[in-house]
Formats: structure tokens, C-alpha cells, sequence
């Protein structure tokens, strides 16, 4: 039941094995197309390496993290490691925000201020928020579970002894990817003391009259799942199905790992031709790290096969507030989703921004939770 401090201290060593395995990369040949529709471009890839290898420095990663605060308590069996982020504001409201595949707890790296300390950052007192941010069971530096189960419903369940155990009677959650599908886990079980949720991705699937009579936000809506099914969702297949196998090259290649990361923050973000256009460089690679230290290519994915599909047909009777970006990997119409719930308190439709949300538009995603969290009171 105890919750310590946890300090990420990375030897050396461990960077210095990251160099010599990237050195020791063995490329393949040139794509034999000009764009990504074969995977990640072998220069844009070589790109990122080359500057993870030589330009790119861990430790002030190490700092900042280690400057907000990380914490571990161990709930059934598994070690959950978290940030910690107090508001200065004693009336701060407590929100657990939950990451997805391929982010982590870095996506709100840029969110953390504005919402701990709103009044610096455009708001006020009343906006603040005490902040809990759990690396999943598996991804990054939380335990990685060593028998089956630990799928949504757990984690939903976990996160609601998390928040129990840090005195939180009353509290609130947020995610996107994964953290949407856990957040809505949490409304739909009504976790004891949450008081409503607001998720960046929806999900919620058409009717048979949506179906039958299809309106211009339904076929742009399965236009976009079927490019999803079609084009971009072999690695959900993947680690659905075998995480194990996957799981090898993903843990003993730094270039693989980089590969299969890379390329969905090309697909998923709002970018015109490269992920660097929606997300730096260096929080790309402090991202990646994130699962090369922690060896957590298996281990992330193993969430797949445990929780694939697992939200359909849920029913959410708490308040509920939802931001629609427009470079949404699955978008829902609101029609489709406000039919999962019944207290729908907003819904955003906002200008720019992709499935990593908190990432690409920080200001514009706290001033969503601020208007959502608003109406929750």
C-alpha cells in the first residue's frame, strides 16, 4: 500500500550499448517509392538515428522527469511508476491523465504547467489541477505484468486505487489511444470517487441507420476506418496477435524499435510530409527511449492482445467530455458517441491537431480540459 519516490538514474553503460547497437545497424535498401507508403523512408529514418547517435542527449530527459516527480507503489504485483505533479492551488482538482501506443507519459510534457499552474499560463486558480500520470502496466518504467489479465478493465481499476491511495476522493481522468480506452473504462465501471472523464479520442461505432443512410460526417468517418483497416493497421494486427514474436526485434534493435515508432508519428500527426513538422526532434527520440531503456517492445504491445476491441457496446453514465481533432486516426461523429453516453457535457471540434493530441497542440488541449472540467464541478 506504500507509495515511494522513484528516481530515474540511467548509467552510462546503457547509452554507451545504444551507441554500439546503433553502430552496428545493418540497413536495408531504399524504399521503391518517393513517399512513406512503403513504412518509413530510409533517409528520413537514418535521419533520426544519426542524430540520436551523435546530437542527442538523454540525461536532460533524466532531469525533467526527475525534477516533476515520479513515484512507484505496487498494485497487484505489478510495480505502477507515475508522475506526481502537485498544484501550488490547496483547491486543485486531482486528475489521473493516461497515455496510449507509441506515447507515454511524455506526451504531456508541455500540458503539465498550464494545467498545475494555470494562472502563469493564461487561466486561473480555479483551472488548476493536482496531476497523476501512470506509465501503463508494461510501457515505460512501470513493472511489466508476468501473468495474463492485466487488460482496460484492470488498469481501470488499478488507476482507481492509485488515485485512493494518494487521498483522492474525488478526482477526475483524461486520456487518448490506450488512455482513451482506460479512461473509458473508468467512466463506465463509475471507479469510485471519479467525478467524469474527457477523452481526445472517441470511439464509438455507426448504427444500422447510419449505415442504411449515411450522412457526410458517417462517410467521412468510414472512409477514414476503412484507410485505417486497409492502409495503417498491420501493426495493431501484429501485436494483437503475437506481441511475443514482435516483441524480439523491437527489444534487441534500436533501429527497429525507432522504425516502428517513427512512422506513426508521421501517420497520426497533423504534419504535411514529416513528423517533425507536428512534434521536435528531441521529444521523438526522448519518446523512443522511453521504450528502448525499459526494453518494453513486448511488453507494450502484449496490451493488444490483452484488450483489443475490448470497449463495445460500453455505456458511460457519468459526466463526459470529448475534443475531436481533425487528424484523428478513428474518428467518431459526435451523433455516434454521444449515443455511449448519457451526460455528453462537451464536445470540441477542434481547427489542427492529431491522435497524439496533448503532444501536438498543447494550448489548444488545455483549454479544452479547462472548458470540460469546467462543467464537472
Amino acid at each position: 500500500m506504500s507509495v515511494a519516490p522513484y528516481v530515474v538514474d540511467v548509467p552510462q553503460d546503457a547509452i554507451d550499448d545504444l551507441h554500439r547497437r546503433i553502430d552496428m545497424t545493418r540497413w536495408p535498401e531504399k524504399e521503391t517509392v518517393d513517399d512513406w507508403s512503403q513504412g518509413a523512408p530510409l533517409a528520413a529514418l537514418q535521419g533520426l538515428v544519426a542524430h540520436w547517435r551523435d546530437g542527442y542527449d538523454w540525461y536532460a530527459c533524466q532531469a525533467m522527469l526527475n525534477a516533476w516527480g515520479l513515484f512507484e507503489t505496487e498494485i497487484d504485483g505489478v510495480m505502477i511508476r507515475f508522475l506526481h505533479v502537485r498544484s501550488p492551488h490547496p483547491e486543485a482538482r486531482p486528475l489521473v491523465m493516461t497515455h496510449g501506443w507509441p506515447g507515454s507519459i511524455l506526451e504531456f510534457r508541455r500540458c503539465i504547467a498550464p494545467l498545475t499552474r494555470p494562472e502563469e499560463h493564461g487561466g486561473s486558480a480555479a483551472d488548476a489541477f493536482h496531476l497523476v500520470i501512470p506509465c501503463l502496466p508494461g510501457y515505460g518504467f512501470s513493472g511489466k505484468p508476468a501473468v495474463r489479465g492485466w487488460g482496460v478493465q484492470k488498469i481501470a481499476q488499478a488507476w482507481g486505487e492509485l488515485m485512493a491511495r494518494l487521498g483522492y476522493d474525488s478526482w477526475l481522468a483524461q486520456g487518448g489511444d490506450w488512455g482513451s480506452i482506460v479512461t473509458t473504462m473508468i467512466g463506465a465501471m463509475k471507479a469510485p470517487g471519479c467525478r467524469g472523464i474527457h477523452l481526445n479520442m472517441p470511439m464509438a461505432a455507426p448504427s444500422p441507420e447510419d449505415l442504411a443512410a449515411p450522412q457526410p460526417e458517417d462517410l467521412r468517418a468510414m472512409q477514414a476506418l476503412k484507410h485505417y483497416q486497409d492502409w495503417d493497421s498491420g501493426y495493431s494486427k501484429q501485436q494483437s496477435t503475437r506481441p511475443q514474436t514482435v516483441g524480439y526485434g523491437l527489444v534487441d534493435s534500436p533501429v527497429g524499435l525507432a522504425g516502428w515508432i517513427y512512422e506513426k508519428m508521421w501517420a497520426w500527426t497533423d504534419n504535411c510530409g514529416a513528423p517533425e513538422e507536428s512534434l521536435r526532434r528531441d521529444d521523438i527520440l526522448d519518446n523512443i527511449m522511453l521504450y528502448w531503456l525499459t526494453a518494453a517492445g513486448a511488453s507494450s504491445a502484449r496490451l493488444y492482445w490483452e484488450s483489443f476491441g475490448a470497449i463495445t457496446g460500453v455505456q458511460i453514465d457519468i459526466p463526459v467530455a470529448a475534443s475531436a481533432f481533425p487528424r484523428e486516426i478513428i474518428p467518431a461523429p459526435r451523433k455516434w458517441f454521444e449515443r455511449t453516453c448519457t451526460q455528453l457535457v462537451h464536445w470540441g471540434e477542434m481547427e489542427r491537431g492529431g491522435h497524439f493530441a496533448a503532444w501536438e497542440q498543447p494550448e489548444a488541449f488545455v483549454k479544452e480540459l479547462r472548458v470540460a472540467f469546467s462543467l464537472m464541478r
